[in-house]
Order: structure tokens, then sequence, then C-alpha cells
């Protein structure tokens, strides 16, 4: 009997500060389409949004190796943070594909979706791996290319209400996240007095 390959979802995304809402996601990612891991992959400089105010690289990555502790199929990948310059999913992709030797699914949500044609090679991306999009509302996007759409799967988890943006908001205005985000990166948040944290939570 043939073995199937193994199957790895890439999550990047800027995860600044990662919260419950993307470990739900990765979770529902794990469950629905039977991956054997997922790679947190947060962005050194994400080309999409303006590099101001974002937490360092650093600060990033110990706060998903925190969150994902104690889950056996959750990782954190540095690749992006050790490229020099801008973050392209495609280079991410082809430099994973060949050292996982493993199905790709691309974990992104409907808003990226809408964008993706004008992301870097986006063809060359949905040649290494398929994407893996979580909806905003009820449906499925409208309109996709039919070459897009046989690549693309549409997960529908349950819907969460918290975003890292908001998260910001309320740190730099004194108002508690607790239960937004994992204790033990709240705990890494005010220790390092990320967004303009103060004392109490």
């Amino acid at each position: 009997m043939t073995r199937r390959a193994a199957r790895t979802g890439v999550f990047g995304g800027t995860f600044d500060p990662v919260h419950v809402g993307h470990l739900i996601l990765a979770e529902e990612a794990v469950s629905r389409l039977g991956l054997d891991r997922v790679l947190f992959v947060p962005s050194a400089r994400p080309p999409h949004k303006r590099a101001r105010g974002v937490a360092s690289a650093e600060d990033r990555l110990a706060m998903l190796r925190l969150a994902v502790r104690g889950n056996p199929r959750f990782e954190v990948s540095r690749i992006e943070a050790d490229r020099a310059g801008l973050s392209f999913t495609a280079e991410t992709l082809e430099a994973l594909s060949r050292r996982a030797g493993a199905d790709l699914y691309f974990i992104m949500g409907q808003d990226s979706l809408e964008e993706f044609q004008s992301w870097r090679d986006p063809e060359r991306i949905t040649r290494l791996a398929r994407l893996a999009v979580f909806p905003r509302g009820e449906h499925d996007a409208p309109s996709l290319p039919p070459a897009l759409r046989r690549r693309v799967t549409f997960l529908h988890p349950p819907r969460i209400g918290i975003s890292s943006t908001e998260i910001r908001r309320r740190v730099r205005r004194g108002l508690s996240v607790r239960y937004w985000v994992p204790d033990s990166v709240l705990a890494y948040v005010v220790r390092h007095g990320l967004y303009g944290s103060r004392t109490r939570r």
C-alpha cells in the first residue's frame, strides 16, 4: 500500500501578536485537512503591511513559541525572519518544498485571497501549495478564476471576532486582553512592554 505524503500547513502572517483565534484556525486546518503539522511562519518585513509599529521578528517568534508549546503538531519557523529583505510567500514555499518533501497547504484568510492576484508569483504559489482559505462570512469568495478555484479549499471554522489590531489597540488603552491571547503570551507582552503595555491586565 502506498503511503500518502505528509501534509504540512504553512500559516504565514505578522502575528503581532499571535492570539487564540490564530490557534483555533490552525487546529481547524489540522482537523479538516488531515495535516501532520502546521508551521507558523512570521514575516520579518511583510510587503503588504507598513512595518511601523510592528514588534520585532524576535519578539513575535518568541510569542509564537510560547503560544504553540504543548501542541505536537504546531511548529514555528524562522525561515522568513532569517531572510534578508521583504518576505514573499512564493520564495518561502519554494524553500519549504525543497526541505520538507511534503504536500503543502498555505493557510490564509479570504481577505488575502481577494488580493492574491497582486502578490508576487501567484501562479508559482499555487503550483507549490493548495490554498486553505477561511472565509469571512457564510459563503465562499465569489467569482474566482477556474484555475485558482481548483487550488482552493474553503474551511468553515467557528466565527472568531479577535484581531491582532484590536489587541494592540486595547493594550495601548490599558484594557484587558486576558483570554484573547494565551497567558504566556500576555505575560511576555507585559514583561517586554510591547504595544505600550502597562502593568495591570
